[in-house]
């Protein structure tokens, strides 16, 4: 994750709670877990809001299923060409 090893994560953390001092870090920890949270939430609505577009347009379920032939038609040469 963004490069960052054990090491890094110890100085930042330690620099932190200087900064910030003990009582307030599980504060902003608690913070900032909760705005991650909020934002994980928000993106699975968004994404849930795509696929119920995609399913309202005309054709896509001809188009998905035809996909899926054309899928398991390459997967069926795939296994036989090798």
């Amino acid at each position: 994750m963004f490069g960052l090893g054990t090491p890094e994560l110890i100085v930042i953390l330690a620099i932190a709670f200087l900064f910030f001092g003990g009582k307030k870090l599980p504060e902003i920890g608690a913070g900032l877990g909760k705005a991650i949270g909020s934002f994980k939430r928000g993106l699975d609505g968004v994404e849930e809001a795509g696929l119920d577009i995609k399913k309202s347009l005309p054709g896509v379920k001809e188009v998905t299923s035809i996909k899926e032939k054309v899928d398991k038609v390459r997967d069926i040469g795939e296994s036989l060409g090798k």
